[in-house]
């Protein structure tokens, strides 16, 4: 008789969107003091610190909007969390694309870093956008600007034993996805209404807020649509944000699966509202699909969208078929 033990991990991610109102006071902060907040992300306290104008010693030494992420649980008897926190500047009025995401990733041992003036464990900063490129921006507006954090927590499951001579259970499936496909298509008791394009959509804040951290923030946070019942989204057609609104609630996209130019251009659409969105499943499946559409007519445009919205992997494959295929001087 054999017996299997299995460690797993999970990942606990929490996402807040940061107002910083009154700028122009703010950014005469000394290098020493943050704005701060505190979160609680897989049952341990966060501060996510913002300095406005911290000169950046290693760049140019100029003010930078700088985040750091700090561990405040005491008494943690775990030696070593390991977090990261990805941030970036976003336009709460959803007329322009957020700025590129800016990312750190530590482990932290409730060791307290006295040199940096905080109680707890801190991460080194994060520089997020110089303060003249900010002041230049549509993301400073009225004398404020948001930033969406992302905070991520890798933690350790229970172990895990199976005797190799107890039986498995079959379990059928569930067909989830099917019966929220249909209440999606039913609008059964809905309580948001997007407007894309003109068109109407209606959907579920929760099931939506579930799914995507970004309209988390928005619905149940402090964001004008927690409230509101409509929401006109900008910038987007309507094809693409039903197709997205499809993935949200039956994790398919069947959309994609031919080999058309209807299934490439909706790719590309799809990638755009996925990273607005947070979707990173759906942003993945889309990279995907569009590292098997470069050709001559399509690899500018697809290097141009990998680019703007940090897919390494399919902006190197587009280079690397330009190089090969452009003329060569």
């Amino acid at each position: 008789m054999a017996i299997a033990c299995t460690n797993l991990t999970n990942v606990v991610r929490s996402v807040h969107l940061l107002r910083i109102d009154g700028y122009s006071i703010t950014k005469a902060m000394r290098s020493d003091c943050w704005i701060k907040s505190r979160w609680n992300v897989g049952r341990y306290e966060w501060g996510v610190h913002l300095n406005p104008a911290l000169p950046n010693d290693t760049i140019d030494h100029r003010p930078w909007v700088t985040l750091r992420l700090v561990f405040l649980s005491e008494g943690c008897t775990t030696p070593n969390v390991e977090a990261s926190m990805r941030c970036r500047l976003v336009d709460p009025r959803g007329t322009a694309d957020p700025s590129e995401e800016k990312s750190i990733t530590c482990k932290f041992n409730n060791r307290p870093k006295r040199q940096l003036g905080v109680s707890g464990d801190c991460s080194d900063p994060a520089y997020l956008m110089s303060a003249r490129e900010l002041e230049a921006s549509c993301y400073l507006k009225d004398d404020s600007f948001t930033v969406q954090c992302t905070v991520t927590v890798l933690k350790d499951l229970a172990e895990v034993t199976i005797r190799d001579d107890e039986p498995l259970p079959v379990v059928p499936s569930s067909g989830l996805h099917h019966h929220l496909g249909e209440l999606l298509r039913s609008g059964t008791a809905a309580d948001v209404e997007f407007i894309v394009s003109g068109e109407s959509l209606v959907a579920h804040k929760s099931i939506l807020a579930a799914r995507s951290p970004v309209l988390m923030a928005e619905f149940f946070g402090h964001m004008r649509e927690a409230s509101s019942r409509v929401v006109v989204i900008e910038d987007m057609e309507a094809a693409a944000f039903k197709v997205m609104l499809n993935f949200i609630y039956t994790d398919t996209v069947p959309e994609l699966d031919g080999q058309d130019e209807a299934a490439t251009s909706m790719a590309q659409h799809l990638l755009v509202a996925a990273d607005r969105y947070g979707l990173d499943s759906l942003k993945l499946i889309c990279m995907n699909k569009l590292l098997s559409c470069i050709t001559a007519d399509t690899a500018v445009a697809i290097l141009v969208l990998a680019d703007q919205h940090n897919c390494s992997q399919l902006k190197a494959k587009c280079a690397e078929f330009l190089f090969h295929t452009l003329p060569q001087c």
